[in-house]
């Protein structure tokens, strides 16, 4: 299967995962929906994105005035720094230029920066990109990566898998606004889910096949089912297990969920058919939800939820009180009880607490 395949991926410390045009174009327009001016005079830092191939240089290129962008900086990983072989082959974009270096090519990192009317047809687009080698290898916690980080306002990308967690202090450590892909299971990281709580970041607008799926290189192996080569030769790996995680506002997460009571679900809720009640914690005084569209509205205590729910989370609606693990340790939760909640016994999978802010019968 796909997740599989990613999880090899990631094993392997084979990253490099570029996102569709299609999905980038979705989920910006959300942000844009909501707020037509996000990204209007800001300068957006696309680190770890290999310019020369990826779409979301593409994408703000070619947006740039559209979106009211003050500059687009990007920047690449050099070739022979990567942990994997890779079939790289310059482009004729890169190979055209003067400055062009065979050897640089493998070992520098590479920026592209977009922010005048190079060409002199009145607009700035694409077509107006400039390059140059960095004086490292692209590293994004390199000096010359981090002056990058600091001149930006925000700071988007589809960062390496295996290092996500470093790539997130890394932008938090700068204060930035920021949209980044991960695997679903990073909403449980101890670096990431004490800042979902305190409500400094979210989730973006969709998570699991929202997210169609990624570009892989020619010489990465197609693995199961939803492993594929489109159309056009290029060769996807579909994924129900990613999400967009940010600090930029949309109108989603202020949508309240839809619920109903505790009696009407328990009748009419198909996924609850032939249970009679919710069921409590051996270890902790919360019900078990098993699926968000299963809350119940007039529930006043502690509810456990699947960690998807913060696909469906408002601020408004929720407080998220912890979750079943040490650093989502509640305040009433006793230092001496196991923070994995049970039922007979049994472990039940990583949940999120959570009550309502405002009781609903």
């Amino acid at each position: 299967m796909a997740h599989s395949s990613l999880s090899n991926a990631k094993t392997g410390k084979n990253d490099e995962f570029y996102t569709q045009y299609h999905d980038i174009e979705k989920e910006m327009s959300a942000y844009l929906e909501y707020d037509s001016n996000a990204f209007r005079g800001k300068t957006v830092l696309l680190p770890c994105d290999d310019p020369e191939w990826s779409n979301f240089t593409k994408f703000f290129a070619q947006n740039f005035g559209r979106f009211g962008l003050k500059k687009l900086i990007s920047t690449s990983y050099a070739v022979e720094s990567k942990s994997y072989n890779s079939n790289y082959q310059p482009t004729l974009f890169e190979v055209n230029e003067p400055h062009y270096d065979e050897t640089k090519t493998r070992v520098k990192g590479k920026i592209y920066t977009l922010e005048r009317d190079k060409s002199g047809d009145g607009k700035i687009d694409i077509n107006d990109l400039e390059w140059n080698y960095l004086e490292g290898d692209g590293d994004f916690k390199s000096a010359e990566i981090k002056k990058l980080r600091d001149e930006a306002d925000i700071i988007i990308t589809n960062p390496p898998f295996s290092l996500f967690r470093d790539f997130l202090s890394w932008i938090i450590e700068a204060n930035k606004q920021f949209l980044i892909i991960g695997n679903i299971n990073v909403i449980t990281y101890k670096e990431v889910f004490p800042l979902i709580k305190e409500n400094k970041i979210w989730l973006g607008t969709g998570m699991g096949r929202w997210i169609s799926g990624f570009l892989v290189p020619d010489n990465y192996e197609l693995y199961g089912t939803e492993a594929a080569i489109d159309s056009s030769g290029n060769r996807i790996v579909a994924t129900n297990n990613c999400l967009w995680l940010t600090n930029i506002d949309h109108g989603k997460r202020h949508s309240p969920l839809p619920l109903m009571t505790t009696a009407d679900n328990l009748r009419y809720n198909k996924r609850l058919k032939g249970i009679e009640s919710y069921q409590k914690y051996d270890n902790y005084d919360a019900i078990e939800v098993p699926f968000t569209d299963a809350i119940p509205s007039d529930y006043e205590g502690l509810m456990g939820v699947p960690i998807t729910f913060l696909d469906k989370y408002s601020p408004e609606q929720f407080e998220i009180v912890g979750c079943s693990y040490d650093y989502g340790r509640p305040v009433n939760w006793p230092k001496n009880i196991n923070m994995s909640v049970t039922i007979n016994g049994v472990n039940v999978y990583k949940r999120i607490l959570i009550k309502h802010k405002q009781v609903i019968k």
